[in-house]
């Protein structure tokens, strides 16, 4: 069934005339093309087309002021480079684009530089010669604000080592000599006296043959030529006593 109303149909077709068949396939292609733009399509066009330019054109006129404002600082750069007599140069506060552009300009000329100030309104840079080079404490100086003075700055780090010195030989003397918070004798005065030691002093007494011991801490008085005479003495007696016993029992 389906074969035969094709077939039907491609016949019906066939007999169509030439003309209709062209106005057919002509609008046909004229559906598959875009229509045209409208009014309201063509202004938001050229608005875009404008904004682009004027975009284009901004761009072309910061390129042009970043390469001008280089070509300054590449000058001033030089300038300072050759002046014998300047050691260091701050500038004014600028933006941050200016300030990368001067320090690449810095570094390519072999000049150290930093920038200082704590708000983004108020940083400049500084640059300085390699052997100028600014030390640890004129960089702490700039970073709080203050004006760096070599000759105060010379004082200030005497001071330091004088301080730092007298600290040391105090640390060492404190450990050398461990001095007690009171004094002892006076703390038990009330036990040993004020004059113990003294009166303790005076009683010791030199003697040849006993050293310097004190006499009346010696038991026996009598020296050793005299103890051993002694002690000769009562075994002589002790002998004559035991001869006279034994004669009279006897």
């Amino acid at each position: 069934m389906i074969c035969a109303c094709a077939a039907r149909t491609t016949a019906a077709n066939n007999k169509l005339p030439f003309h209709s068949k062209m106005a057919d396939l002509l609008g046909s292609i004229l559906n598959s093309m875009e229509k045209p733009p409208t009014v309201g399509d063509q202004e938001s066009r050229r608005k875009a087309r404008e904004q682009a330019a004027r975009l284009k054109k901004m761009e072309e006129h910061e390129k042009r002021k970043k390469a001008e404002f280089r070509k300054k600082m590449e000058k001033e750069v030089s300038d300072f480079i050759q002046d014998s007599s300047q050691q260091k140069r701050k500038y004014n506060p600028m933006g941050k684009i200016e300030r990368s552009i001067l320090h690449d300009v810095a570094e390519v000329a072999g000049l150290t530089s930093f920038s200082f100030g704590e708000d983004e309104e108020s940083r400049y840079v500084m640059l300085f010669k390699k052997e100028f080079a600014p030390s640890d404490e004129e960089l702490e100086a700039y970073r709080k604000g203050e004006e760096w003075d070599p000759k105060l700055a010379e004082q200030r780090r005497r001071l330091k080592e004088q301080a730092a010195l007298e600290e040391t030989e105090s640390s060492k003397t404190k450990t050398a000599e461990a001095c007690p918070n009171s004094n002892y004798r006076d703390k038990y005065s009330h036990l040993i006296g004020t004059s113990a030691a003294k009166d303790a002093a005076h009683t010791l007494e030199a003697n040849s043959a006993y050293g310097c011991v004190p006499v009346a801490n010696k038991r026996d008085t009598r020296s050793i030529e005299e103890a051993m005479n002694q002690i000769r003495a009562k075994k002589r007696q002790k002998l004559e006593d035991d001869t006279g016993a034994h004669h009279s029992s006897s």
